[in-house]
């Protein structure tokens, strides 16, 4: 077959030639598989678990996504039409096929061992590796035994030394990179349950490519002698590796400093050198993919070098190399071999043998080392993971003639079912102990009433471009005569199926900084530069976070950080960014929700803030502040809340406050409305303070009350409102943000201003606390002081320092 065409107008059919033809595979692949992945996410399992229709449900994640499209071409589905086999997959193509395929697979265990720190191995506990073993030693003994029944039954051509081998191995791993995906997802990674489960994984990762190199070696058609010779070999490849080639990857990593782009060079030579160990493996008669793998664990983990190779490798690796992979095993896979009473037996005996071995060995172990029963137990069903590295081993074996059609669709039907009962069993089991702390200040309101008290903020951003405006409004916020602020700034990172999403929150839970991505690219280096410069010029004590979560769950992580820093205040980023022409662009709509679901159950205020860049697009210093904020007040909760936070503010020498009071005709006075005036704006009054002005305006009808706001606004910096404003009709005729209220929604549009930046504030409400429990109508009886919750979300189990 040659490379290209002429052209369909020279008579030339393109599916006749290897690049249109493998074009229009890779496009049918990736068009498959994403697509299968969208119409499936509603499935709400973590990513790395998605669905595939076959004879029966089954479940994969992101990546096993390609071989259900692969199942879905090859003769399970489409490719029952002979037609569509013999134009899209011809046999003269497969070579192609399978060679990127593989060459995709030999990348991706690279990055695999790139994520394994043999350094962390060494400090790897006594209960860990303990767990670790039992965690192989049983299963490969139950693997053993169903080997034994496996080549009696349905594979008695099988050789059986490897077979033994292969069965023990695809009962005893742990997917690495697949527990960490779902630890990551169920908010479990940083914990002590998921720091001891990466650890026993990581040791249980190792051995099983041990092991696996030994069924490689003996699944030879040679002699005895050869699988020792290859085994020899092998030996002598990774001490070659370790004595000749870390010292030249350890060169490039320390010439590779933090903060600098890695040279193209060292790039170019990591490359080379990881296709040049899959050849030599490769020619001593184990997979080319050791090769690879023995690289990426041999690559010094710190600094800017491991992290630029796995920047450049594993978007191209994971969304179109592996996928191939997948595809191309699918195509030789039909599922259907499974029918009869004597398989579907079988596959109940390997799954049963699967789960007791590895669920009851760690568990046992776990237990021996005075883990408490519930964690034992989480622990052993998180150890049961399988998934995408368990598929890699089932391939091989069945390219190696060990396994049968058949016997490895049963292997791989075990490896999804155990894969996905992982997450409902351990979130069924596992429940941590959650500490909610009790404290009584959780409405600024009521904080003004203790002089002594500390204010703390969780103000919380998704970018390095907000960081200006958030700095510059907890300054505005700090007063004069009050006693301490404390700013908890959390960086909201959304976790994404890349691979390094797991070492940013490991990175998080060791030094706690922000950031915009790994490297300080998008300004990471500058948010953390503007943190540090904030707290030393500043009486604001700083103390940043990072909260790395599934958007979908990400305000889970908010309100948790509210409660465990007992926060007086949440301010939240507007789900817009503002545009050239004064115009908000949404941001993502996940955002959006995250918002909603925060001010729904919030622990304490909260405030969404419409930044239109508060203090220009730079940190003003303390003794630079001059703004004009206004206060927007109809009376309510919600506004005597945006109004004490406004009074707060009108205390720092640097800001000229202006509270305007909206008076209805026929309203009645609320009492509570002008205790509070009266306490913010007719005492500041009285002691002659000039930087406070008062004004009333009497407007009800929607025309009157949008042109009075939008007169007070001129030339204001900052205007604050409460959310629930009690206004007698709608200030726009199609909000589509509801959540900020009736006056939030109208100051957030470009008919009001395209400069002056907006608080949209909301009192915290017991009743929307599911942490609490109270009778109705005591909400405002001693507000913030609340009995222990018997179950609050537990600082331990975020992605937060």
């Amino acid at each position: 077959m040659k490379a290209t065409s002429e052209g369909a107008w020279q008579g030339d059919s393109p599916l006749h030639f290897a690049l249109p033809l493998i074009t229009l595979q890779v496009c049918l692949v990736l068009v498959l598989t994403r697509g299968l992945a969208v119409a499936l996410r509603p499935l709400r399992q973590p990513r790395v678990i998605a669905e595939i229709i076959c004879s029966q449900l089954q479940l994969m994640n992101r990546w096993q996504l390609a071989m259900q499209g692969g199942i879905l071409l090859g003769p399970s589905a489409l490719g029952r039409s002979k037609v569509f086999l013999n134009h899209v997959f011809p046999p003269e193509s497969l070579t192609v096929l399978d060679t990127l395929a593989n060459i995709g697979l030999l990348f991706f265990l690279f990055l695999v061992g790139l994520e394994l720190d043999p350094a962390s191995l060494r400090r790897t506990g006594r209960s860990a590796f303990a767990i670790a073993v039992a965690g192989i030693a049983l299963p490969f003994a139950f693997g053993v035994g169903s080997s034994l029944a496996l080549r009696t039954a349905i594979a008695p051509d099988a050789p059986r030394g490897p077979l033994v081998v292969f069965m023990g191995v695809a009962l005893s791993i742990t997917a690495f990179p697949v527990l960490a995906r779902i630890l990551a997802e169920l908010k479990l990674l940083t914990t002590d349950l998921g720091r001891m489960a990466m650890s026993a994984a990581a040791v249980n990762d190792i051995t099983a490519w041990i092991l696996l190199a030994l069924a490689i070696a003996l699944s030879g058609s040679g002699s005895p002698f050869v699988s020792i010779y290859v085994l020899l070999c092998a030996v002598g490849f990774v001490v070659a590796a370790i004595f000749l080639v870390r010292p030249v990857l350890v060169y490039m990593a320390r010439r590779s400093p933090a903060g600098e782009p890695v040279k193209e060079s060292f790039i170019c030579s990591t490359v080379a050198i990881v296709l040049a160990a899959g050849l030599a493996t490769d020619a001593i008669g184990i997979h080319a993919l050791f090769g690879g793998f023995v690289i990426g664990v041999l690559i010094p983990k710190e600094g800017a070098y491991s992290d630029a190779l796995t920047e450049k490798m594993e978007d191209l690796v994971a969304s179109l190399f592996l996928p191939l992979y997948f595809a191309s095993s699918g195509l030789k896979t039909n599922v259907t071999t499974i029918s009869g009473a004597k398989s579907w037996g079988f596959l109940v005996l390997v799954i049963t043998t699967a789960c007791a071995g590895k669920i009851g060995g760690t568990v046992v172990a776990s237990l021996l080392m005075r883990v408490p029963p519930r964690e034992a137990l989480a622990l052993g069903l998180l150890m049961n993971t399988k998934g995408l590295v368990e598929l890699i081993v089932l391939n091989i074996g069945r390219d190696r003639k060990v396994l049968n059609e058949e016997a490895f669709a049963i292997l791989v039907l075990m490896a999804l079912i155990t894969t996905f009962m992982t997450t409902p069993a351990v979130t069924a089991v596992y429940k941590p102990a959650r500490r909610g702390a009790a404290y009584k200040h959780r409405t600024v309101e009521r904080l003004d009433l203790d002089a002594d008290s500390e204010l703390r903020v969780l103000a919380c951003f998704h970018a390095s471009r907000g960081i200006p405006t958030l700095i510059n409004l907890v300054e505005a916020s700090r007063g004069t005569r009050r006693s301490k602020l404390t700013m908890y700034a959390m960086h909201l990172v959304e976790l994404s199926e890349r691979s390094s999403a797991i070492s940013m929150v490991q990175r998080a839970r060791r030094n706690g900084l922000p950031f915009s991505s790994r490297r300080g690219r998008d300004g990471g280096g500058e948010v953390v530069v503007a943190f540090e410069a904030f707290q030393r010029l500043s009486a604001v004590r700083v103390k940043p976070m990072t909260a790395i979560s599934d958007l979908n769950t990400i305000h889970e992580d908010i309100l948790a950080s509210a409660l465990n820093k007992r926060a007086a205040l949440v301010v939240l980023p507007f789900h817009k960014m503002l545009c050239h022409d004064g115009s908000m662009e949404p941001v993502d709509h996940a955002y959006h929700q995250a918002n909603v679901r925060v001010l729904r159950s919030a622990p304490c205020s909260v405030a969404v803030l419409v930044d239109r860049v508060l203090g220009g697009a730079a940190q003003v210093s303390a003794p630079d502040v001059s703004y004009a904020v206004l206060v927007l007040f109809f009376g309510g909760p919600d506004d005597r809340e945006a109004l004490a936070y406004g009074a707060r503010m009108g205390e720092h020498p640097g800001i000229e406050l202006t509270v305007a009071r909206f008076i209805a005709s026929a309203a009645k006075p609320n009492g509570k409305d002008e205790e509070a005036l009266e306490r913010h704006v007719t005492r500041t009054l009285r002691s002659g303070d000039c930087s406070v002005r008062y004004e009333e305006v009497a407007a009800t009808e929607r025309p009157d009350v949008t042109s009075a706001i939008k007169a007070l606004g001129k030339g204001k910096n900052l205007v604050v409102a409460g959310l629930s404003a009690a206004t007698s009709t709608p200030l726009v005729e199609k909000s589509h943000c509801p959540e900020l209220g009736r006056v939030g929604s109208y100051l957030a549009t470009p008919e009001f201003s395209t400069t002056a930046s907006a608080l949209v504030v909301q009192r915290y409400n017991p009743r929307s606390d599911p942490a609490r429990s109270r009778p109705a109508g005591e909400e405002d009886k001693e507000e913030g002081v609340v009995p222990p919750p018997a179950e609050s979300e537990p600082e331990s189990r975020q992605h937060s320092t």
